[in-house]
């Protein structure tokens, strides 16, 4: 599979992004400039985490007009597989390819820590080998992860399925004490309707190398590769 993964000023998070990628998962990526309007061939978008423009104005409200964009936008429309991690789920979400929003954290303070959420369904991409019972640990690094909807917006995203994760204590358990931001029902990540654009706050390669002491964030790219294998 060749990933293409979006680097804009302030990204910080594309390198390990692509480390996972390319050394981890062993597939093909290319990266790719936020003022780049070639896709080279490329069969998925990775948008990474970081500070995109420093996160002046909103995280990822200036992103969303970088030059690449609206090429990552046609490729959405089109059916093509978009994944956004933390600032790139931020500006999926100003983009428009997401519903709902980032907002400030509760406790109006930048978190910073490893983290518990489960898969809330099986009928995606994303989460196609996991275990629905299980608590994967993976760590959050952000000031604006609050993730909202209005009542109606979630209500149809309940319906369709496109609720990925939720945060959940160790046990899988998701409770009110284990919600490190505030977003409602407890959302770590979500998808579009038609199930190819997807975003979480939560850093799944920070948590695919052995090295690191854990691999919980690896199983994502599994259940990624799987499906692509399958179609």
């Amino acid at each position: 599979m060749k990933f293409g993964v979006i680097i804009f000023p302030g990204s910080n998070c594309d390198h390990d992004m692509i480390y996972v990628l390319r050394n981890i998962m062993e597939q093909q990526v290319v990266e790719l400039w936020h003022k780049d309007t070639d896709l080279q061939g490329i069969g998925a978008i990775i948008l990474p985490g970081g500070f995109s423009y420093g996160d002046y104005l909103r995280s990822g409200a200036i992103a969303r007009y970088s030059p690449i964009m609206d090429h990552v936008i046609r490729f959405a429309n089109n059916g093509g597989f978009v994944f956004g991690v933390c600032n790139g789920f931020q500006i999926l979400c100003e983009a428009g390819l997401l519903p709902g929003a980032l907002l400030h954290n509760s406790n109006q303070k930048f978190v910073c820590k490893n983290v518990f959420i489960k898969s809330d369904n099986n009928s995606t991409v994303i989460t196609s080998l996991l275990d629905k019972s299980k608590a994967y640990k993976i760590p959050i690094a952000h000031a604006e992860g609050r993730y909202y909807a209005d009542e109606e917006t979630l209500k149809n995203m309940r319906q369709n399925y496109q609720i990925l994760f939720r945060y959940c204590n160790v046990n899988g358990i998701v409770t009110e004490e284990a919600n490190p931001n505030g977003s409602m029902d407890n959302i770590a990540g979500v998808c579009n309707e038609h199930k190819n654009v997807y975003g979480m706050m939560p850093h799944p390669e920070r948590a695919a190398d052995d090295e690191l002491g854990n691999t919980d964030g690896r199983a994502i790219f599994e259940s990624i590769l799987n499906m692509v294998r399958v179609k």
